[in-house]
Protein backbone atom coordinates (compact mmCIF):
# COMPACT_ATOMS: atom_id res chain seq x y z
CA UNK A 1 0.00 0.00 0.00
CA UNK A 2 1.79 3.30 -1.14
CA UNK A 3 1.56 6.48 0.52
CA UNK A 4 -1.32 7.76 -1.82
CA UNK A 5 -3.51 5.52 -0.58
CA UNK A 6 -2.86 5.39 2.88
CA UNK A 7 -3.67 8.94 2.94
CA UNK A 8 -6.67 8.48 1.39
CA UNK A 9 -7.82 5.81 3.99
CA UNK A 10 -6.98 8.15 6.29
CA UNK A 11 -9.15 11.13 4.73
CA UNK A 12 -12.14 8.59 4.72
CA UNK A 13 -11.75 7.20 8.38
CA UNK A 14 -11.56 11.15 9.57
CA UNK A 15 -14.60 12.17 7.32
CA UNK A 16 -16.75 8.51 8.41
CA UNK A 17 -15.31 9.35 12.36
CA UNK A 18 -16.91 12.88 12.14
CA UNK A 19 -20.69 14.15 11.26
CA UNK A 20 -20.04 13.70 7.70
CA UNK A 21 -21.97 10.73 5.46
CA UNK A 22 -19.95 8.80 2.97
CA UNK A 23 -21.43 7.97 -0.04
CA UNK A 24 -21.66 4.65 -1.24
CA UNK A 25 -18.54 4.90 -3.34
CA UNK A 26 -16.70 6.17 -0.95
CA UNK A 27 -17.69 3.66 1.30
CA UNK A 28 -16.49 0.71 -1.14
CA UNK A 29 -13.38 2.48 -1.40
CA UNK A 30 -12.86 2.75 2.31
CA UNK A 31 -13.18 -0.96 2.35
CA UNK A 32 -11.16 -1.70 -0.34
CA UNK A 33 -8.64 0.43 1.16
CA UNK A 34 -8.46 -1.09 4.55
CA UNK A 35 -8.81 -4.58 2.95
CA UNK A 36 -5.44 -3.98 1.36
CA UNK A 37 -3.77 -2.24 4.23
CA UNK A 38 -4.99 -4.91 6.25
CA UNK A 39 -3.40 -7.72 3.51
CA UNK A 40 -0.34 -6.28 3.90
CA UNK A 41 1.49 -9.12 5.95
CA UNK A 42 -0.66 -12.17 4.50
CA UNK A 43 0.69 -14.23 1.99
CA UNK A 44 -2.81 -16.60 2.65
CA UNK A 45 -5.73 -16.37 -0.46
CA UNK A 46 -8.69 -14.75 1.64
CA UNK A 47 -11.89 -15.49 -0.42
CA UNK A 48 -15.50 -15.13 -0.13
CA UNK A 49 -17.87 -13.04 2.14
CA UNK A 50 -15.53 -13.30 5.33
CA UNK A 51 -12.63 -11.62 3.62
CA UNK A 52 -12.88 -8.33 5.05
CA UNK A 53 -13.35 -9.92 8.59
CA UNK A 54 -10.63 -12.35 7.95
CA UNK A 55 -8.01 -9.48 6.73
CA UNK A 56 -9.10 -7.29 9.38
CA UNK A 57 -8.25 -10.41 12.46
CA UNK A 58 -5.02 -11.16 10.88
CA UNK A 59 -3.82 -7.11 11.05
CA UNK A 60 -5.25 -6.85 14.59
CA UNK A 61 -3.30 -9.89 15.76
CA UNK A 62 -0.07 -8.63 13.91
CA UNK A 63 -0.49 -5.15 15.46
CA UNK A 64 -0.57 -6.75 18.69
CA UNK A 65 2.31 -8.71 18.34
CA UNK A 66 4.37 -5.85 16.79
CA UNK A 67 3.53 -3.67 20.15
CA UNK A 68 3.60 -6.65 23.05
CA UNK A 69 5.63 -9.25 21.82
CA UNK A 70 4.69 -13.02 21.50
CA UNK A 71 5.85 -15.88 23.34
CA UNK A 72 9.78 -15.22 24.53
CA UNK A 73 9.86 -12.29 21.85
CA UNK A 74 9.32 -9.33 23.75
CA UNK A 75 8.57 -6.05 22.15
CA UNK A 76 8.76 -2.99 24.23
CA UNK A 77 9.77 0.97 24.41
CA UNK A 78 13.62 -0.12 24.33
CA UNK A 79 13.77 -3.34 23.08
CA UNK A 80 12.21 -5.02 19.70
CA UNK A 81 13.08 -8.69 19.34
CA UNK A 82 9.94 -8.57 16.08
CA UNK A 83 10.79 -6.77 13.01
CA UNK A 84 7.97 -7.83 10.95
CA UNK A 85 5.02 -10.83 10.80
CA UNK A 86 3.89 -12.81 8.15
CA UNK A 87 0.81 -15.21 7.96
CA UNK A 88 1.01 -17.96 6.03
CA UNK A 89 -0.62 -20.43 4.05
CA UNK A 90 1.27 -23.45 2.50
CA UNK A 91 0.94 -27.23 1.46
CA UNK A 92 2.34 -28.17 4.51
CA UNK A 93 -0.25 -26.33 6.70
CA UNK A 94 -0.67 -22.52 8.10
CA UNK A 95 0.91 -20.23 10.39
CA UNK A 96 2.61 -17.15 11.53
CA UNK A 97 6.20 -16.28 10.89
CA UNK A 98 7.94 -13.71 12.16
CA UNK A 99 11.34 -11.68 11.38
CA UNK A 100 13.57 -10.99 14.10
CA UNK A 101 15.50 -7.91 15.01
CA UNK A 102 18.59 -9.83 15.51
CA UNK A 103 18.25 -11.34 11.56
CA UNK A 104 16.59 -14.49 11.85
CA UNK A 105 12.87 -15.76 11.22
CA UNK A 106 10.90 -17.70 13.57
CA UNK A 107 7.21 -19.41 13.74
CA UNK A 108 5.06 -17.90 16.00
CA UNK A 109 2.36 -21.18 15.58
CA UNK A 110 1.53 -23.23 12.99
CA UNK A 111 -1.75 -25.11 11.82
CA UNK A 112 -2.48 -28.15 9.69
CA UNK A 113 -4.46 -25.61 7.66
CA UNK A 114 -5.71 -22.45 6.63
CA UNK A 115 -8.76 -22.74 9.08
CA UNK A 116 -7.43 -23.70 11.77
CA UNK A 117 -4.94 -20.60 11.48
CA UNK A 118 -7.17 -18.57 11.10
CA UNK A 119 -9.66 -19.79 14.15
CA UNK A 120 -6.54 -19.33 16.34
CA UNK A 121 -6.35 -15.89 15.74
CA UNK A 122 -9.69 -15.03 15.66
CA UNK A 123 -10.10 -16.44 19.41
CA UNK A 124 -6.94 -14.70 20.41
CA UNK A 125 -8.29 -11.46 19.05
CA UNK A 126 -11.79 -12.52 21.48
CA UNK A 127 -9.48 -13.02 24.24
CA UNK A 128 -7.95 -9.80 24.20
CA UNK A 129 -11.26 -8.39 23.93
CA UNK A 130 -12.13 -10.12 26.98
CA UNK A 131 -9.00 -9.08 28.79
CA UNK A 132 -9.29 -5.59 27.88
CA UNK A 133 -13.02 -5.49 28.68
CA UNK A 134 -12.54 -6.99 32.84
CA UNK A 135 -9.60 -4.64 33.05
CA UNK A 136 -10.93 -1.04 32.28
Amino acid sequence: MNNKEMNQLQVLELKASGKEHLTSEEIQLRNELEFKRNKQNITMRLTGDNKYYNAFQCWHFSQHVLENGYGRYKNSKDNKDIKSITIYNSPYGAGAMSELSSGGTTNLFSFNSQKEALAFIIGFNVCLHDLREVTS
